[in-house]
């Protein structure tokens, strides 16, 4: 319709027939947002660079045969529970549970069939003045052999002029853990750029960090402080300055794969800034969550061609993903993710860009 700042079609269709939607969010110039329904995927993120130009600055696909033949979270919403847990088992209310492995030995980001991979339906469209999308899905109890039923609520927003908000909801019948997060990966100076993020300045607001064992699980010791170490980004550094440095928590992420530790109050605060030389790109991510993993996009390998048919190698994106720590159903010292009936479970996200001179 004249004057519509948000646009649907069909993105792809599911071996079974059911249609894969995309929902295309517009803000001003040429700054749009667009998310299909298979896993909750923020597929585009386009925004506007120093010289007033607009691109794509988020890894993914351009048609969904991608997404479907090749399991690696681009720009996912990752569920039940984000991140790892060690040897897939913790105990709740004095209950074992055991959960897929599949990330070895550990389970990772809800396993082997998590929500990257579901169909999420539409629940609601806002075409007004803030344009935003609704999904839901519902996760039954025993799914991934998580406990009780998951009734996930899920909102994009175009908040502000370049700023979209992702606000999510869980609630459940019995006691469980959910920890939910969005992976996109990042290139500030455009997703077919071929430019790596190495010289991407980044800061984060944290003075601590979660050291692991070579499988990625939090060491049993308190948080690190990033002080005197490769992992201090209080200031503002270029990713790649110290990412080669010896250090055996850089030999055992393969680079920065590791959770820093965040305010855990609950309130919506700025949590990391991105800013790319080039393009003149800067993103603010602000977040409620009391984590947010930084990945250097370590493990991108060569092998899978995303957009523009260019293959993904290492340290071609970034992810910055807002989260609570990995293994808390396992560390009682760590925030919490259990969820009770009753209770509301909530993350807020927010992704505000601007330019600076390249």
């Amino acid at each position: 319709m004249a004057g519509s700042r948000i646009t649907k079609d069909v993105f792809g269709t599911l071996p079974d027939g059911r249609n894969v939607e995309r929902i295309v969010l517009r803000g001003e110039g040429g700054f749009e947002a667009r998310i299909i329904t298979h896993g909750a995927v923020l597929q585009a993120l386009i925004a506007p660079d120093a010289k007033g130009g607009y691109d794509d600055v988020v890894l993914g696909h351009d048609a969904f045969a991608g997404y479907l033949a090749e399991r690696k979270f681009f720009g996912a919403t990752v569920g039940r529970y984000a991140n790892r847990i060690a040897k897939g088992q913790f105990v709740l209310d004095g209950e074992t549970v055991q959960l897929p492995v599949n990330n070895d030995p550990n389970a990772l980001h809800g396993g082997l069939d998590g929500f990257d991979r579901k169909l999420w339906e539409i629940a609601e469209i806002d075409d007004g003045a803030e344009p935003a999308v609704t999904l839901t899905y519902v996760s039954a109890n025993g799914e991934e052999h998580y406990p009780g039923r998951l009734d996930v609520r899920l909102t994009y927003r175009v908040t502000g002029p370049t700023e979209l908000s992702l606000s999510m909801e869980a609630r459940t019948d019995r006691p469980t853990i959910v920890n939910l997060t969005n992976h996109s990966f990042f290139n500030l100076e455009g997703a077919t750029s071929g430019t790596p993020i190495l010289d991407h300045r980044l800061t984060v607001a944290a003075e601590h960090f979660l050291a692991i064992d070579p499988t990625a699980i939090p060491l049993p010791e308190l948080p690190r402080a990033v002080a005197g170490t490769p992992f201090d980004f209080r200031d503002a550094r270029p990713v790649g300055e110290r990412i080669r440095e010896n250090d055996q928590q850089l030999r055992n992420g393969k680079g920065y794969d590791h959770t820093y530790c965040l305010a855990r109050d609950g309130e919506l605060r700025l949590a990391a800034r991105l800013d790319a030389p080039r393009s003149g790109r800067v993103m603010e991510l602000l977040t409620n969550q009391p984590g947010l993993q930084v990945y250097s996009g370590n493990y991108l390998d060569g092998t899978i061609a995303g957009k523009g048919g260019r293959l993904y190698r290492q340290s071609d994106a970034m992810c910055l993903e807002p989260h609570i720590w990995p293994d808390a159903p396992n560390r009682p010292d760590f925030p919490s993710p259990r969820l009770a009936p009753g209770e509301v479970y909530r993350h807020h996200t927010v992704y505000r860009f601007a330019v600076s001179s390249p």
